[in-house]
């Protein structure tokens, strides 16, 4: 018996026909596979390239802004004060325009010279004058006038010369009264306007009723009797009525004036022009009675300049009295500031992704913002969502207030955020929407 074993080789080998047609059918099955695996993968693929991304996180910083201590008001520490400030209501509040700081007593005290202020109101309450420059009628001096000099030098109280024959407009005759304290002219032109001075003290004190000033007396014009006293609201309320008067105003702010028969002359109000001071009247009974009723413009910032109304009552020396009423002036100007809020470029947030891209947020300008004293300052982030995320896109607004104030400054991408790369796509499935 053969063994099949060893059968010649061509027993055993595949017909050539064959193998090609095993041949095609491997390679078609391995094209069927191929095609099923590409097909699902390739759906993957368009999937995961194209499927939205998730939002990138966004963190804010709330910049850091340092409000300021808070302001402490100079009020003088000797006799009495009060001040009134109008035209920042929104700042120090309504009640400011009233007597917003008072310091000493309340009690009525000596005015001295201011009393000549009240002298003048009364004055032009029964001869108004048209307008600041008016002269009003012409006042000829008599004998008698020419004799208050010599009466007033006397007791010590200033006086400007009234040559013989002299004659004056009301309005110069209002100056030398006011801007030298010249207590001759002081009962001469009050005796002119009423015909007596009992007569001028009559009208005075209907004048002081009149305008609801019951704090204040007035036995004569000059101020040199310790009887003509006022409280420190009474004279806020008197240097508001001066300070409304044009012609009052005009010659209260006046430094100096040369006229005919008293010539040149000097203004008593040693700080006019300083710290904003504007006027009105000085007075003094000698130590420790020293007075200046005071006005004065602050331009702090706020647009329309502050408008100050101040008395101090009873101060130790002129110097005193004016040092006092400058640092109380300086120290309201320096409570209002302008508040760093932020700097250009500065970092207020990020924006972070999945793919590891980030972006920072920054402000696109500086900004401040002006407050009083320590007022709070309160901040609002407001974000809005990117649509491209690239470099410089608007990404919301910070706005800080105080008082009334508000900044507004606009956000921005820096850099802006790089798409992911395909192969985060495809690895990274769980990520994608």
């Amino acid at each position: 018996m053969r063994d099949v074993r060893a059968a010649p080789e061509w027993r055993v080998r595949a017909d050539p026909a064959i193998r090609r047609r095993r041949r095609r059918r491997g390679w078609l099955i391995v094209a069927i596979i191929l095609a099923v695996v590409l097909a699902s993968t390739g759906g993957y693929v368009a999937w995961a390239l194209n499927a939205p991304l998730p939002e990138p996180v966004v963190e804010w910083q709330t910049p850091d802004v340092s409000v300021p201590p808070a302001m402490t008001i100079a009020m003088p520490l000797e006799g009495a004060a009060a001040i009134s400030v109008a035209g920042a209501d929104d700042y120090l509040g309504p009640e400011a325009a009233g007597i917003w700081k008072s310091s000493g007593a309340a009690d009525p005290r000596p005015m001295a010279s201011i009393s000549k202020l009240i002298t003048a109101l009364v004055i032009l309450d029964a001869k108004p004058l048209a307008s600041a420059d008016d002269p009003g009628p012409t006042i000829a001096f008599g004998e008698a006038d020419r004799d208050l000099f010599d009466k007033y030098y006397v007791l010590g109280a200033t006086v400007a010369e009234m040559p013989r024959g002299t004659t004056m407009s009301l309005h110069d005759a209002l100056a030398t009264m006011l801007i030298p304290s010249a207590s001759n002219y002081a009962e001469a032109v009050s005796t002119w306007a009423f015909g007596s001075q009992g007569a001028f003290v009559s009208a005075a004190q209907r004048w002081l009723a009149a305008n609801g000033l019951t704090g204040t007396t007035i036995v004569e014009p000059t101020g040199l009797s310790a009887r003509n006293t006022s409280t420190p609201s009474d004279m806020i309320a008197i240097g508001k009525i001066a300070a409304a008067n044009p012609v009052i105003a005009q010659i209260a702010a006046t430094r100096s004036l040369t006229l005919p028969g008293p010539g040149t002359m000097l203004n008593t109000n040693g700080v006019l022009g300083t710290s904003g001071i504007t006027g009105l009247k000085t007075g003094t009974l000698g130590e420790n009675d020293y007075t200046l009723l005071y006005t004065a413009t602050l331009d702090v910032g706020t647009g329309q300049p502050l408008s100050v109304t101040g008395v101090m009552l009873g101060g130790f020396s002129r110097d005193s009295v004016s040092a006092g009423v400058v640092s109380l002036l300086d120290s309201i100007r320096a409570g209002f500031h302008n508040v760093p809020l932020s700097e250009r470029g500065q970092q207020v947030g990020t924006y972070t992704t999945a793919w590891g891209s980030a972006g920072r947020m920054i402000v696109l300008d500086s900004a401040s913002i002006l407050t009083w004293s320590d007022t709070p300052i309160a901040v609002t982030m407001d974000p809005s969502a990117p649509e491209t995320y690239e470099d410089g896109e608007s990404v919301g607004t910070i706005t800080w207030s105080a008082g009334p104030n508000t900044a507004t400054i606009d956000v921005t991408l820096e850099g802006g955020i790089e798409q992911p790369t395909a192969w985060w796509r495809l690895t990274h499935p769980g990520e994608l929407g």
